[in-house]
């Protein structure tokens, strides 16, 4: 095996591992929706349990965010990423061995792992890749992302129908497996094992720290806005489409997938569409595709599929844009890593409030207007802060 990857070149080969490792990164936690009735039936979760079972990892990611960037560098960026796919293989295996403390605590395992590779994946496509190839690793990170998710949301009914619930989840294992044989066959086992610190960056101007800092409030501003927006709409699409359009359980829940399913066009579609545009003009036309969400679902919800499917090529190149960004402005790997902790620490603090927000909303004004008006107000936030951010870092360059 060694000697077939050894005649690959190299970038192809770490390109594939981030596309194995993304795969591990949304849909261990996505596994649980499908079976959340066999957890209350077998564990008696109540539905508060259930609520913070599903949104564990959300929190992970903005309060352990701060400890996954130390990780890296203190560790280096391998030995992040195989604390990642080694903290998903265990939390995987701890949530489905025993009854509910131990599916809480392997899902805060799941999290605070997954949390370490938000930061430490991007630092490798900086480092790894030349600037003209970044964008196009980056839309293959958040494209994995998704098929991730999909994936794991569409088997994981079946699988547990046919072999139990705590083995349907416990097959998030064998792609956590895999991953970590890849990425140790790729970078060498010393390089995975053994923590390797990042040399401290050249001290800034000025006016480069001040740019900087402008930059980190207006991109995470923008990934707020991204973050609100789509946990809320992923958290209540299905009800206003069952409210609204009179649809049933199974087939709102489908029909909401389209948002999930084409956040993969998106990202692989960002940069092949900045090879023929600007990153100002791309940021653009992600922020009208968001803006048909809610605008749409005021104004002609019967086309919602359309307004899904638009949304959802947003959601998942908004992302991409966001990072990209990132990694094309910071000075060093530090910088970096430093920066996409503030972004995502804050921006999922949004994304974890999103759904009780967006519900609390909904019950105090019983519909769907201004639920869909606060959506709006996030996704405008989106716009504007990216959109000035990247049109700023392209001025920079």
């Amino acid at each position: 095996m060694s000697r077939i990857l050894a005649r690959v070149p190299r970038g192809w080969l770490i390109l594939a591992c981030i596309g194995l490792i993304a795969l591990n990164m949304r849909g261990p936690f996505v596994a649980v929706a499908p079976v959340v009735d066999s957890l209350q039936q077998d564990l008696g979760f109540s539905p508060v349990e259930l609520g913070l079972l599903t949104g564990i990892p959300v929190l992970c990611f903005s309060l352990a965010s701060p400890l996954a960037s130390l990780a890296g560098r203190r560790f280096g960026a391998e030995f992040a990423v195989m604390l990642t796919l080694i903290g998903v293989l265990a939390g995987v295996i701890i949530r489905s061995s025993g009854g509910g403390a131990s599916v809480m605590v392997g899902t805060v395992v799941i999290g605070v792992a997954i949390t370490i590779g938000n930061i430490a994946v991007p630092l490798i496509i900086r480092r790894d890749f030349a600037p003209r190839r970044q964008a196009t690793a980056m839309g293959v990170y958040t494209a994995a992302l998704n098929v991730g998710s999909f994936l794991t949301s569409v088997a994981t009914a079946p699988l547990a129908e046919l072999v139990g619930w705590r083995l349907s989840l416990a097959a998030s294992a064998l792609l956590a497996l895999a991953a970590i044989l890849f990425w140790v066959l790729t970078v060498g086992a010393r390089r995975a094992f053994v923590p390797l610190a990042v040399p401290a960056p050249p001290a800034s101007s000025a006016g480069r720290v001040a740019g900087v800092r402008w930059l980190t409030v207006g991109l995470t501003l923008g990934f707020a806005g991204q973050a609100f927006s789509y946990y809320g709409v992923t958290a209540w699409l299905p009800s206003f489409l069952s409210d609204e359009l009179a649809m049933g359980t199974a087939d709102a829940g489908a029909g909401s997938s389209l948002f999930q399913i084409f956040a993969i066009v998106g990202g692989l579609g960002v940069p092949l569409l900045a090879r023929f545009a600007s990153t100002t003009t791309v940021a653009v036309t992600l922020s009208a595709l968001w803006l048909t969400v809610p605008v749409g679902l005021l104004l002609a919800p019967s086309w919602w599929w359309m307004w899904s499917s638009l949304g959802g090529i947003a959601q998942g190149g908004g992302i991409t844009v966001i990072f990209i960004a990132i990694i094309k402005f910071a000075q060093s790997q530090a910088a970096a890593g430093r920066m996409s902790a503030v972004v995502q620490g804050v921006g999922y603090c949004f994304a974890a409030l999103a759904p009780t927000a967006i519900g609390f909303v909904h019950s105090v004004t019983d519909g769907w207007t201004v639920p869909l008006f606060v959506i709006l107000g996030s996704v405008l936030t989106f716009c504007v802060c990216t959109t000035l951010s990247v049109r700023w870092v392209a001025r920079q360059r």
